[in-house]
């Protein structure tokens, strides 16, 4: 199987480790310095589900997709930050030839709206979405440590399309160290994951606490109840659905499970603050407030955490 990961950050590289792990052709297109660091050291993994390390001969980097060459991929895996999606729907459509015949693009990216960006430039049968509620951290260049670990990697179609293509790719991620699965209902685990992400990124973050703190006292808990029911309240006026079936159920499995099961983890929103980085707000809770606005229902909590993770980010 050969595969190109589009975008080498910590999800990107920790994904890269299966797939060479589990002996997949993999090449990996991300910035120059990442590039030189993987060509020179090798791709080292760390973390709960052991260590590896890629030799550089074992896998292809590039920095740009014209250096690729006549080569051909039978998935593409996009892990770029959700703010890049636009970007990358647009590089990878002046290289189509990639992928190959019969190939299809997989989004591993955090948020709500990353494949819609992608449908200007291709077919709904060619775009598929994965929900990752695994944390990566990557601590060098060509270093990527696995620090916690909430439940299997899912992969499906937002549009109905047949998920027998992603089978393969699901099984080589899984012998490479992640439990990994096909889903029939993506749509439901990405509003499950925006639950998730839109109550504990943005607290954590303004706070600077890892999430197992923002459930040991009240006030934060309460905060994070308002937030989810405003995101429930959204999800069901804009037509979609999760797991549950009012926001009290999936409160009660966030905090009995969700949370002691990544309860050290600082989320990555506050290490892009803490690095002086862009977050992808935008696509979390700023995807909450754009439905929102859309729909004319009122989001204040929301709207909240989002200015104030706004503003840190001009004062970062």
């Amino acid at each position: 199987m050969r595969i190109c990961i589009y975008g080498a950050g910590a999800v990107g590289l920790g994904l890269a480790s299966c797939l060479i792990k589990a002996d997949a052709e993999v090449d990996i297109i991300a910035r120059p310095g990442t590039v030189n660091a993987l060509k020179k050291g090798g791709l080292v993994r760390t973390g709960i589900f052991g260590n590896f390390r890629a030799r550089p001969e074992q896998f292809e980097c590039f920095c740009k997709l014209t250096d690729v060459g006549q080569k051909s991929y039978d998935f593409i895996m996009v892990c770029t930050k959700s703010f890049d999606s636009a970007y990358a729907a647009k590089d990878l459509s002046g290289h189509k030839r990639l992928l190959g015949r019969g190939g299809r693009i997989v989004h591993f990216q955090n948020g709500w709206g990353n494949a819609e960006k992608f449908l200007r430039y291709f077919e709904q049968d060619q775009l598929y979405s994965a929900r990752v509620i695994t944390g990566f951290s990557r601590r060098k260049a060509n270093e990527v440590e696995i620090t916690v670990h909430a439940d299997a990697i899912h992969i499906g179609s937002l549009f109905g399309c047949d998920t027998s293509c992603v089978k393969n790719l699901c099984r080589m991620i899984t012998k490479g160290g992640i439990q990994c699965e096909v889903a029939e209902s993506i749509e439901k685990d990405l509003w499950a994951k925006m639950l998730y992400n839109c109550l504990l990124n943005p607290v954590g973050a303004i706070l600077g606490v890892p999430y197992g703190r923002l459930a040991e006292v009240n006030c934060t808990r309460k905060l994070m109840d308002a937030l989810a029911r405003e995101v429930f309240d959204v999800m069901k006026k804009a037509g979609y659905s999760t797991h549950w079936d009012c926001t009290e159920d999936f409160l009660e499995v966030f905090y009995a499970r969700l949370v002691p099961d990544t309860a050290q983890h600082k989320s990555s929103m506050l290490q892009d603050l803490a690095a002086g980085k862009r977050t992808e707000m935008d696509a979390l809770n700023g995807a909450v407030l754009k439905l929102a606005n859309k729909y004319k229902i009122a989001a204040p909590y929301n709207q909240a955490v989002y200015e104030l993770v706004k503003f840190m980010e001009v004062k970062t």
